[in-house]
């Protein structure tokens, strides 16, 4: 299949029916998930995923990337009106964004904002589409030791640019390796770390993981908060505004390209997105301007760099998750699971046989940024009103899909207590500083990285280090921790504090040396478990293993430094000052979902649940908790029963 063709049949297949409809689909979910503060493409993409199961993955990724493209663009939204960032990539524009709101120019910052995030999201498709001729012939020329150490490097950047700790985020990669060694061991069928559960065997379902991992803990967030997703704002605009608006994108027309390929560029990097790419453009455009009086006081030029490259960034961000399986983002380690389920495999495959699909892919980033900001400026005044929901009124329709998206996993119950468990070692992670996106990555990685292991070893022995790709790869590593380690001794050198900003959120220092402790023990575990199984079940144990502990040691020790230096500094260690006792109530709730369920039945159970929580937790008035129940049932049947023939699990008191 030649470039040409490719990229004529990607069209083809994002054109046609039902592809199209289903990114239309996608298109208007994310605008609802990224004008929303809180929700975001991450939750978007682990509620839909469930959703992708028996479609073609043209159609499949029509809807999961035309969802994802769109948050981008609608996040604007309460970003300007609210001066609340609707994901993290729009907290840039926040800057500007929300001082022209107030001065009554509104309409004018949404529509220069939507119109450079439409040419922001197709310059960075446009990229991505031109990169793969260049970078197809690399590809190609890779095996197995090129694999496995791509995997080590995609990792080891990923744990250390994600989160505030390197140790933190090392420790994460290194869990999620643990986390993917349960069950069958690639190389035979001896299990591993099945603890007796049958379930496990065939290793740790992807989707319940990953709806725990990333839609529990906003879950419990946003309950435990108990507040209006954000305040009132002026929606009030004007045609001339917009106007107005679209004469500013044409004007900084080369702002816009100059923040869009700062976009692509840190889209391109690993583990980074656009909650850096924003700001980087957003700095670049006041380094760049002769009059920088205006800027954070409603400069119009603000609000273009950042949507330039937050839109630019998803295209960047790509390119890496499909050629070398190493997520430029947050999200597309979620889509790099989604991937899988489709049996798509980054790499050769999709340079080749499935050169169509990646193409489908780009054709569907550049058509939803264009739809999206379309729509967008259409409904600008309509979706404002979305905002200003109460969490209370969200969080048990956000529960159910979150519940039915693991539950048609694999229709077991199980799949609900591993949704929980996967919750808490989000949450957990979350505010002890250890960042989910690795674990995410380590897990989906893992199986790959082993078998090239096991694969070099076995035909080369340990010559493989020699290869000249594998050579400068260690070479990488070594100049990316050398840098580390150096900006870490200049920092010290300068006097610059451990401790972090007292305006910042940062993480519970307790909850982190828990963590370290609690990964020593699992380590150590693992390492006399493995003492016992065959060579080739053991080899990758034994070395993740021996490196954990170590990483968990000095995890610690980091830990307890930095907790030392922010009491010194007068900055309390328990970082924003979580209510747990809410948290664990919360909590609770979550789990007399699925206990409920055994008993009645779920088709009972979650709609009695969704009304009980705005009864008791969020004391709504009883029209909204009846009604919310009702329309949760009817959801629950005519989606999930009638259209999608879910099976339920048999209730213990079989008259409901």
């Amino acid at each position: 299949m030649t470039l040409i063709d490719a990229f004529v049949q990607g069209l083809a297949l994002v054109v046609s029916w039902p592809a199209i409809g289903y990114m239309m689909l996608g298109i208007v979910i994310g605008l609802y998930m990224g004008a929303v503060p809180g929700l975001g493409g991450i939750i978007g993409l682990s509620l839909l995923l469930p959703f992708t199961f028996g479609m073609e993955p043209a159609s499949a990724f029509a809807m999961l990337l035309g969802m994802y493209a769109v948050t981008t663009t609608a996040d604007t939204l309460s970003a300007v009106l609210l001066g609340v960032p609707g994901t993290a990539a729009s907290a840039a524009t926040v800057l500007d964004g929300y001082p022209l709101a107030r001065q009554g120019q509104a309409m004018r910052a949404l529509s220069a904002a939507y119109i450079v995030s439409a040419f922001g999201g197709v310059l960075g498709a446009f990229v991505m589409a031109l990169m793969i001729p260049l970078l197809r012939p690399l590809v190609l020329s890779f095996g197995p030791p090129e694999y496995f150490m791509l995997g080590v490097l995609g990792l080891t950047l990923v744990g250390t640019l994600s989160g505030r700790s390197v140790t933190m985020g090392l420790l994460g990669v290194l869990l999620g390796l643990l986390i993917s060694m349960i069950g069958y061991a690639p190389q035979g069928s001896f299990p591993r770390l099945h603890f007796e559960l049958v379930y496990l065997l065939e290793g740790v379902p992807l989707v319940p993981l990953i709806l725990g991992m990333f839609a529990i803990p906003e879950i419990i967030d946003l309950a435990a908060k108990q507040s209006a997703i954000a305040g009132a704002a002026d929606a009030s605009g004007s045609k001339g505004q917009m106007r107005q608006g679209l004469r500013d994108a044409l004007t900084h027309w080369w702002l816009s390209v100059r923040a869009s390929f700062i976009g692509v560029y840190i889209g391109v990097l690993p583990g980074v997105g656009g909650a850096i790419a924003d700001w980087v453009a957003y700095g670049h455009a006041v380094q760049s301007a002769k009059d920088k009086t205006q800027f954070g006081q409603g400069d119009i030029r603000g609000v273009i760099a950042s949507e330039s490259a937050n839109n630019a960034m998803k295209g960047g961000a790509l390119l890496p998750t499909v050629v070398f399986g190493i997520p430029g983002a947050v999200a597309m380690a979620v889509l790099l699971g989604a991937f899988l389920i489709h049996g798509l495999r980054p790499g050769p495959e999709m340079l080749t046989t499935k050169l169509d699909i990646t193409f489908s892919l780009i054709w569907t980033l550049a058509i939803a940024n264009v739809l999206g900001a379309g729509l967008m400026l259409l409904w600008s005044r309509q979706l404002a009103k979305i905002t200003f929901l109460r969490s209370n009124l969200i969080i048990p329709f956000i529960t159910l899909f979150v519940l039915m998206g693991a539950w048609m996993s694999g229709n077991s119950i199980e799949d609900w207590w591993l949704l929980m468990v996967g919750g808490l070692i989000g949450y957990v992670g979350k505010r002890g500083g250890m960042p989910r996106p690795p674990i995410l990555l380590g897990f989906i990685l893992g199986p790959i990285m082993e078998s090239n292991l096991d694969l070099s070893y076995q035909v080369l022995g340990w010559t493989w280090f020699t290869r000249p790709i594998v050579m400068i790869m260690l070479a990488i590593l070594a100049i990316a921790f050398g840098y580390e380690l150096w900006s870490t001794y200049r920092r010290k050198r300068s006097g610059e504090s451990l401790a972090i900003d007292e305006d910042a959120a940062g993480p519970d220092r307790r909850i982190q040396g828990i963590i370290a402790v609690a990964m020593l023990v699992i380590f150590a575990f693992v390492y006399y478990r493995a003492q016992g199984w065959p060579s080739d079940a053991r080899f990758f144990p034994l070395i993740i293993s021996a490196f954990g502990a170590p990483m968990a040691l000095l995890a610690l020790m980091v830990a307890a430094v930095v907790a030392r230096s922010e009491i010194k500094a007068g900055i309390p260690i328990d970082g924003r000052g979580e209510p747990y006792a809410k948290v664990l109530m919360v909590i609770a709730i979550l789990f007399a979902y699925i206990l409920l369920s055994l008993v009645v039945g779920q088709l009972i159970a979650v709609p009695v649940m969704m009304s009980a929580y705005l009864w008791l937790w969020g004391r709504e008035k009883w029209q909204i908790v009846v009604g919310q129940g009702v329309v949760g049932f009817i959801v629950l049947y005519v989606m999930f029963e009638k259209l999608l023939h879910v099976v339920w699990h048999p209730p213990l008191l079989e008259i409901f």
